[in-house]
């Protein structure tokens, strides 16, 4: 799983829904579309770095606030049995 992609991916969804007018309704619409949209390994491989600090420089500010408030959600349930 190429993890700068999925960045890359998870940036242009950030960079979307950052033009909405209502923050909180931001950044719960992007971790809404990674949950519904995104594969469990796609899922945990994001969720993996927000914890390499490279890494997750290279996300945008909402998408890191999306992941870090939304990361139990969605963490595939497998990941947590």
């Amino acid at each position: 799983m190429d993890v700068d992609n999925l960045i890359e991916m998870a940036n242009r969804i950030g960079e979307f829904f950052d033009s909405m007018p209502d923050r909180a309704e931001a950044v719960d619409s992007i971790a809404e579309h990674i949950r519904r949209f995104w594969e469990p390994r796609m899922r945990l491989a994001i969720l993996g770095a927000l914890d390499d600090p490279q890494a997750s420089a290279t996300m945008e500010p909402i998408v890191l606030e999306a992941l870090n408030l939304h990361r139990a959600d969605l963490t595939p349930k497998t990941a947590t049995a």
